[in-house]
């Protein structure tokens, strides 16, 4: 399936060495300032080439909005924008036509379609959330109206791990480092596992402030649900934490219990949901990447009549897909809680009252 969400829902299109990618947002309600520096800006977050601790490939990711807009505004029908691809290098990834890449979908798309796009992964490519950034910029612009914020960071990098939570500090790292005592020996992990001709794996850490109780839909829809959904369809995630997660499997209740005052939670081990839905707290994530699968050593595997080959990889990749996957990790989290927002409006009689009675 290519579609996300129930009452703010959107699907993507393309492909990672196609004409173009983009996606389709529906549910958005009209009248909402749709700022595109803005929506830019976060797409330029994500976008590859930016240092050397990213891909080579540079694309400026320009983003075109084709419809749903008007004079600056939603106009609450489909919102469609594409991102055309200027860069790609087909040719890079021609030893790989009848060849599996190792830790890829290459071989689970073939056998489970019968046909793959080998450049780059096509469909399966990480190249695609560009799309998903878009979508989410716009779904931070209705968050941004009710005050609520979604910030992320690297927290970890190779087993490297930050002690603090400076999602400040984040913004102005060019790794997205949560804590500056630690960023130095990330990226010095980075850089000798791409000089090895290898990868590294990362955690991105997601904070959802200023979040209202009440969101999430049980029993099949609840907030910490969609949010691991949402997280574990990013391409490379391996594993998703609310609150302190595994943690919770080893401490005691009275340890991990959240005791309440009447001036809130005295704690979050929760990660800001009880029985999937927000509880008033930040919601809390952890999201944890493998190491990119793309890289420069000779591996065994298997062509597609299932011949046993050794090959080596060309082209462009990132030495840790985490750097720019948080950025990804904040779009659908804006992306769910818009559309629990939504959701939420008529979960009582209260809500459909406010909005239909006569003032």
């Amino acid at each position: 399936m290519n579609s996300f969400g129930m009452r703010l829902r959107f699907s993507t299109f393309g492909e990672s060495h196609g004409k173009a990618l983009g996606c389709i947002l529906d549910g958005v309600p009209a009248g909402l300032e749709i700022d595109e520096v803005y929506i830019q800006s976060e797409l330029d977050r994500r976008k590859p080439g930016k240092s050397e601790f990213e891909t080579a490939r540079k694309e400026a990711d320009k983003v075109e909005i084709l419809s749903g807009v008007f004079e600056g505004k939603s106009t609450g029908t489909p919102i469609a924008m594409v991102i055309f691809n200027t860069n790609q290098k087909s040719k890079d990834y021609s030893n790989i036509k009848d060849v599996f890449r190792p830790g890829h979908a290459d071989f689970t798309y073939f056998h489970k379609y019968g046909i793959r796009d080998y450049r780059g992964g096509g469909r399966s490519s990480a190249r695609e959330t560009a799309a998903r950034v878009a979508a989410g910029a716009i779904a931070k612009l209705m968050l941004k109206e009710l005050g609520i914020e979604v910030l992320s960071g690297i927290s970890e990098v190779a087993g490297i791990k930050g002690d603090r939570f400076d999602y400040e500090a984040a913004k102005s790292s060019i790794i997205y480092a949560l804590d500056s005592d630690a960023e130095q020996a990330q990226k010095d992990a980075i850089l000798e596992a791409k000089n090895r001709h290898d990868s590294v794996g990362g955690v991105s850490r997601v904070v959802i402030k200023n979040v209202p109780v009440g969101l999430g839909q049980p029993l099949y829809y609840k907030l910490d649900g969609v949010l691991a959904d949402a997280m574990m369809g990013i391409n490379a995630v391996k594993a998703v934490e609310i609150g302190d997660g595994c943690l919770s499997a080893k401490n005691t209740g009275s340890q991990n219990n959240d005791q309440i005052r009447a001036n809130g939670f005295e704690s979050n081990h929760a990660g800001g949901i009880l029985g999937g839905v927000s509880n008033g707290d930040d919601v809390i994530l952890n999201v944890y990447f493998k190491p990119t699968p793309s890289i420069f050593q000779q591996q065994h595997t298997v062509t597609t009549s299932n011949e046993e080959v050794d090959f080596s990889l060309k082209g462009r990749h990132d030495p840790c897909v985490a750097i720019r996957g948080t950025i990804v990790c904040e779009a659908m989290a804006s992306l769910v809680v818009a559309d629990m927002v939504l959701l939420n409006m008529g979960s009582n009689m209260d809500g459909v009252l406010r909005y239909y009675s006569a003032e």
